[in-house]
């Protein structure tokens, strides 16, 4: 395919794009009268015109009932997570009960490596992409260290060919096969934030497994960006963030995908906290945490509910689009890659 860079050729292409529509539904930054073109959506998206009075919605709630907002009105704060959870799903191609909006993004890495990253002395070792966002570096770096490995043995970087730019998917598999039973965890972006480059998850995973590690996946830059199936794929967890392609605002919550396979496993490790524990028990305070069912349990804390309605305005569009599918089915992928 030869890409055409003739302004014509441009604007005919934005002519014939099925979400052209959709441009209406985002507030542009002005420059000197005219909306700017915005091309940093991959840092922070712009904010959808849903969002003001999603949140004043809010507002408005507290206003009226207090502390009852909890409990009371057709979306109350005490469920507000569930409020998202289907839509999330679709998107990233999940089982509602595999998929909970909470935290931030980094944050719910941590908490997945304290399940996923089981490290022993003969099964340590993590393998990644070189090159990886900072905050995945940082979060590798510190769990080795955390369990009494070296980064400098302990994470395996695969790294570009001398004289290439991105990664080849053959390269990612001989490694995984290579390492084998060294291996507790193969933790891959699934779009590089530096290349653009878009990984085959769905072989990584499977690579990963017949290794016996387990897989994870940070989709930062993919979640919204790219057709997600993470159920089919078979990744054990996986972590997305919602400011950037997403739409929901600067430090807007993540997303955390836990397959089902272990999410209903209430003895597998975790960092527990209050609002994971099984609601229906919450309000008698015992000692003893029981898990809620499926993703829900690695909740920690209530949720941010004005982030929350943000993004929820978000995932609204996504949904009158149709973008996203639940598992088994081909993702809707008009005007996506």
């Amino acid at each position: 395919m030869q890409f055409d860079n003739r302004l014509d050729a441009a604007r005919q292409a934005d002519q014939q794009d099925p979400l052209r529509a959709y441009r209406e539904q985002f507030i542009f930054p002005q420059h000197q009268g005219k909306d700017c073109l915005y091309l940093c959506g991959n840092s922070l998206g712009l904010q959808p015109k849903g969002v003001r009075p999603a949140i004043l919605r809010e507002l408005d709630h507290w206003a009226e009932h207090g502390v009852e907002g909890h409990f009371r009105g057709d979306m109350p704060w005490m469920h507000y997570h569930r409020f998202l959870t289907d839509a999330a799903a679709r998107l990233v191609g999940a089982l509602p009960q595999e998929v909970v909006v909470m935290n931030t993004l980094t944050t719910n890495l941590h908490l997945m490596m304290v399940s996923f990253y089981r490290p022993t002395a003969k099964r340590y070792k993590i393998v990644m992409e070189a090159g990886a966002f900072p905050s995945d570096q940082y979060a590798m770096e510190s769990q080795v260290r955390w369990h009494g490995y070296d980064p400098a043995t302990a994470i395996i970087e695969v790294a570009p060919r001398t004289g290439e730019d991105t990664l080849r998917t053959e390269d990612i598999l001989q490694i995984i096969e290579r390492e084998g039973d060294s291996i507790a965890l193969v933790m891959f972006g699934g779009v590089n934030y530096y290349t653009g480059q878009w990984y085959d998850l769905e072989k990584i995973a499977a690579a990963g497994h017949r290794a016996g590690a387990y897989v994870g996946f940070d989709l930062a830059h993919a979640a919204g960006n790219v057709p997600l199936q993470l159920h089919d794929w078979g990744a054990d967890f996986a972590v997305w963030c919602s400011y950037k392609y997403l739409n929901s605002g600067p430090g807007g919550p993540s997303g955390t995908f836990v397959h089902e396979r272990h999410a209903n496993n209430p003895e597998l490790p975790r960092f527990a906290g209050w609002w994971g524990h099984d609601e229906n028990e919450r309000f008698q305070m015992k000692k003893g945490f029981k898990p809620m069912p499926g993703a829900a349990g690695w909740q920690l804390s209530n949720a941010q509910i004005f982030s929350f309605a943000a993004h929820k305005a978000s995932l609204d569009l996504f949904d009158q689009r149709g973008y996203g599918s639940a598992p088994g089915q081909k993702p809707a992928t008009d005007g996506f890659p």
